[in-house]
């Protein structure tokens, strides 16, 4: 499922085998998103993961920081597809 554009955010979720590559996911994100200085606002439920991205210094809107963060977490999912 791609990002989807929605109330001044990109939303995206995403289903993993288990909790633990749930969890590992979260982790290679966290790594990516400090080092771009751009955090995402997200939960995870067991083998689910929902993200939330836009821009808190923008008023909350999506900018291309957005989307960086975005293509790169699909990067990162597509390792564990």
């Amino acid at each position: 499922m791609p990002w989807k554009e929605k109330d001044n955010a990109l939303h995206r979720d995403f289903t993993f085998a288990d909790f633990r590559q749930a969890f590992a996911f979260m982790t290679e994100v966290a790594f990516a998103a400090e080092k771009m200085d751009h955090h995402p606002d997200w939960s995870n439920v067991y083998n689910r993961v929902s993200i939330k991205l836009n821009t808190h210094d923008a008023g909350n809107t999506v900018t291309d920081r957005d989307r960086k963060l975005a293509e790169r977490i699909d990067g990162i999912f597509a390792r564990y597809a």
